[in-house]
């Protein structure tokens, strides 16, 4: 009986220990406003943001927006990344995502190639409004 609790404790104990170091290497989302110079994320990441439009000349490309950004109403200034999202997975305008993948440097700069693409909530966004004039 008392080595089939202690075999009990030690599976529950090593099970604990694999989902933490699991956790630990799963990697941290970060938003919009938190990526900073794509050029120093150099590894797989996770950003959050909420999909704003999509490229006229490639569909695939879509730009997202930081999710707080995605409340302002007006005289916002909105920061945008373009993310090419997986091939078949096409958000709406309006889609919170997580994407996760690697920034790649393109003639006209970077862009996030998304190996991976999941919609977690949609919004409703404000379309973007020019600033008054003075």
């Amino acid at each position: 009986m008392q080595k089939v609790a202690i075999t009990a404790i030690s599976v529950l104990l090593g099970a604990a220990l694999i989902f933490m170091v699991v956790k630990i290497f799963d990697g941290k989302t970060i938003g919009v406003n938190e990526v900073g110079s794509p050029k120093t994320h150099t590894g797989t990441i996770t950003i959050t943001g909420v999909m704003a439009g999509s490229s006229q000349y490639d569909k695939s490309v879509i730009g997202i927006m930081d999710t707080k950004e995605a409340e302002c109403k007006n005289g916002c200034e909105k920061l945008y990344i373009p993310v090419k999202c997986p091939a078949g997975e096409q958000p709406v305008v309006g889609d919170e995502i997580k994407a996760s993948g690697k920034f790649q440097k393109l003639p006209a700069g970077y862009v996030f190639v998304a190996r991976k693409l999941k919609v977690v909530k949609h919004h409703e966004i404000a379309p973007q409004q020019a600033p008054p004039k003075s």
